[in-house]
């Protein structure tokens, strides 16, 4: 059978890395961005406004998925806005393939936001769930972009006739230049800044996060979850966590990171350390340093996102996923955290984005 991937975000660190892994186990791969990515060999690039169903209509005109992987989104000032805004995105694509009957299986890439708590309301008092977290979970009593999202799906499922599935990964870890959320290039990005100016490489979260377990998603996890579970009958019409596979603590895992980049590691010292206010005056220091090492991208504010990492570490709670409904299922792939993030600066360095 002729399997059609439509990539959705191919641009970001999820849809890149899945369009990667698809093209690589011999799917026809098609892949949607404003600005779609080019660099993935054996890609077909869609360029399209997700917000504009006159822009989907003409793009995907002689395209058929038959699995469509939604990993997009947009930040808004409210959650009414990202509300509103996500929805329709996801709602304007599924409208625009509805006439072609084509697709079989759509897979959403949410988050762990669906049982913390949208950006207003993250990890605060009142929301705070119970770990580790499992899908069977309800969801909060407030509004939130991603449970919008999952209702367009169900609809246009119930509509169309296809399965679905949805995907709640932790911390995604990989490489994208120009993505909303991206923690591990944010890390990457402050070290070198603190060894460039002798500053100490500081932790700059909570109490809770340095001492507590945690764990992340490796990108090239995220992709294997999602082509499983899209070709896995039994995964259909459910949704999964997809974590790495095991726990750490960050107290552990700063010294590591320090070590890779050669600077002085400081922990939780009882006050929390924004990156957002540590890296606020950085975007000259930056354009210094690309200069120097004659790096891909001068500008700080397309590699390094601090708001959202400081969102993840200044959790009053220790964060932890369950795997187990994956695992009874038959997903196995396993991925040690460490090596997520030192693969990951392997790469940027490679390709010349930090020195």
């Amino acid at each position: 059978m002729n399997r059609i991937a439509l990539v959705v975000g191919v641009s970001g660190i999820t849809g890149s890395n899945l369009a990667e892994e698809l093209v690589k186990q011999g799917w026809t791969t098609f892949g949607l961005a404003r600005n779609p990515n080019v660099l993935i060999e054996g890609l077909r690039p869609v360029a399209a406004d997700l917000l504009s169903p006159e822009s989907l209509s003409a793009a995907l005109a002689d395209v058929a998925p038959t699995h469509v992987f939604f990993t997009s989104w947009t930040r808004m000032e409210t959650e009414a806005e990202n509300i509103r805004v996500n929805a329709a995105m996801v709602r304007n694509l599924l409208d625009a393939l509805a006439p072609k009957h084509s697709v079989q299986h759509m897979a959403l890439v949410t988050g762990l936001k669906h049982y913390l708590g949208p950006f207003e309301a993250y990890a605060k008092e009142g929301f705070l769930p119970e770990t580790p977290l499992r899908e069977e979970q309800p969801r909060l009593d407030i509004e939130n972009f991603y449970y919008a999202q999952e209702d367009e799906v169900y609809a246009a499922a119930a509509r169309d006739g296809f399965t679905w599935s949805i995907h709640r990964p932790h911390t995604v870890i990989g490489k994208a230049v120009g993505n909303q959320m991206n923690l591990g290039t944010t890390l990457a990005v402050y070290a070198t800044i603190c060894k460039e100016t002798n500053r100490p490489f500081r932790f700059p979260g909570s109490e809770a996060q340095w001492n507590g377990l945690s764990d992340v998603t490796d990108a090239r996890v995220l992709a294997k979850h999602l082509i499983w579970a899209v070709t896995t009958q039994a995964a259909h019409n459910e949704a999964f966590n997809v974590v790495n596979g095991e726990y750490f603590r960050w107290k552990w895992l700063w010294k590591r990171l320090a070590g890779w980049f050669g600077v002085a590691p400081v922990g939780f010292d009882g006050i929390i350390h924004p990156l957002e206010d540590q890296m606020a005056q950085d975007g000259t220091v930056w354009r210094e340093i690309a200069e120097r090492y004659s790096l891909a991208e001068p500008d700080l504010n397309r590699l390094a996102s601090p708001w959202h990492t400081d969102l993840d570490l200044g959790r009053p709670i220790e964060v932890m996923t369950d795997m187990s409904k994956s695992r009874k299922l038959g997903f196995n792939i396993y991925q040690q955290t460490e090596e997520s993030f030192f693969d990951l600066f392997k790469q940027l360095r490679k390709d010349r984005l930090i020195p």
